[in-house]
This record gives C-alpha cells, structure tokens and sequence, in this order.
C-alpha cells in the first residue's frame, strides 16, 4: 500500500491507496503550527479506524503547496511510518509539459490534477479545483498545462463578507433551494451559490471559447459536488483526482527506476 498526501492550504488529504484505487481518506485541518506527533497520531488512528496497519506502508507520497508544515509532516513520515518521503517537484519529477510563463509559480497540486485528468479523458480539459481557492487550469490535447484562472474560493469569499458587513452573520454555506431569499441567512446562501454558479459558468465558457467546444470539464475539491449540481456544465466530477494523480506519477517513477 501506498500513502498519498495532497497538502492544500485549508486542509491535508492523506488516501490509502492500493494499486491506482483509493481504498480510503481522510482531512486534517493544515494547522502551521502543528507537530510530527499530531500528524502521526492522527493518521495512525485513522488507520486503526479503518482496519489497515501502518507497517503495511511501502512508500508514501505528497503534494504540498504549504512549505511551513513540510517539516512536521516529513518528521511524522519518519517517526511513524519509518519511511523517506517522495515530494512531487522536489525527489519526484513531474511529468508534464508546463507552459506557464514562469513553471515554478504553478501549485503542486494543479500539476498533479493535470497528470491524473489527462490520463484518464485524454482530450483537453478544463479541471475545476474547488479549494481555499477555486483553480481552472486548461490543458491540450496533448496533455500540456497552457494556463489557468484563479478566483477566491466560495468560503473565502463568504468569511469575507461576515468579516466586513457588521450586520451580516456568519452562515452555513448550502443551498437555500431558491434564488429569492426570504430572510437574511437565505439570502446570503443565495447570493452565495447562485452568484459561484454564474462566475464559474462564466470562466468556462471563455475558457471553451479559447480550447474548443469538445473541451471535457472535470471537477474536484470540496464544493464541487454542490456547485457541480446546479452549473450542470461537469463532464466528471472526480473527488480522488488528486492523490490518484500522485499514485500515477509515483507508479510512472517506479516503472522508470527499476
């Protein structure tokens, strides 16, 4: 088995994988103060939770766009899993053709999503990463990253306006059913899903307009399914795309280093 981590700026995604499948996942908030031992801890009861050992363990995986908790992570890999961590863009190379003007300013896990949506839909794409950040990131039809979009996430957005309106309270981000809203909370549910719907319909649209109308669109992070159902633009939306992405370039590094 293998460990996959994708750390993001909000949370740490850690799979279990086995072979190209995610046999399970888990979040833990991405704390810059956190310990090795409270990433050790925490993956290790995962794990018992689950029924798998930690010993089973032979390589493990990450994606990081957080330099501040790579210590600590590094260190709870060590510790707890006796084992040296392979870091996309560090001991593990990319394989892709980046066209950004400057390759380095590209996240690791915007490069990993590419990886993994390519080889899965082999056309091009747009891939939507609904993150602290919402990401659109294109790519040809020869699996080149050209570029890409980057627009506050639909939480940023909403603390914002909790943290900037004194009258506005701070509301659950789900569908209010209707685009009316009867009371305060509703209308900002409104305002908020509605209004992310537009925007995000609106990016794509351009983008197709730029990479042709036989573009697929793959979503993935944590809103995509609740933006997903009401855009109705998504040819796929693939939760798991990330850490399937890094199992294929560990898989590719393998198969290079026999």
């Amino acid at each position: 088995m293998i460990l996959a981590i994708d750390i993001g700026n909000t949370n740490m995604e850690f799979g279990i994988c086995s072979e190209d499948k995610v046999l399970a996942a888990f979040r833990l908030g991405t704390n810059r103060d956190i310990t090795s031992d409270e990433v050790g801890l925490f993956a290790s009861q995962f794990f018992s939770i689950q029924g798998y050992d930690r010993k089973d363990i032979e390589d493990v995986v990450i994606a990081s766009v957080v330099p501040q908790v790579m210590y600590s992570v590094n260190n709870a890999i060590k510790k707890y899993f006796g084992k040296q961590a392979l870091v996309v863009g560090e001991n593990l190379p990319f394989y892709v053709e980046n066209k950004y003007d400057n390759p380095r300013e590209v996240g690791a896990d915007r490069l990993v999503n590419v990886i993994a949506a390519y080889e899965k839909y082999k056309s091009p794409l747009i891939i939507v990463d609904f993150g602290t950040a919402t990401t659109f990131d294109a790519v040809d039809s020869t699996g080149a990253y050209l570029g890409g979009a980057i627009y506050p996430g639909i939480k940023i957005s909403m603390d914002a306006l909790f943290q900037k309106a004194s009258k506005l309270p701070r509301v659950e981000l789900v569908n209010p059913g209707k685009v009316i809203g009867k009371n305060t909370v509703n209308s900002m549910q409104a305002g908020a899903i509605y209004g992310y719907v537009g925007a995000v319909k609106n990016i794509i649209n351009h983008m197709k307009n730029d990479l042709g109308e036989d573009t697929k669109v793959v979503a993935t992070g944590g809103f995509s399914k609740m933006i997903g159902k009401e855009a109705g633009v998504f040819d796929s939306i693939d939760k798991t795309l990330t850490l399937e992405g890094l199992m294929m370039i560990y898989k590719r590094y393998c198969d290079e280093n026999k």
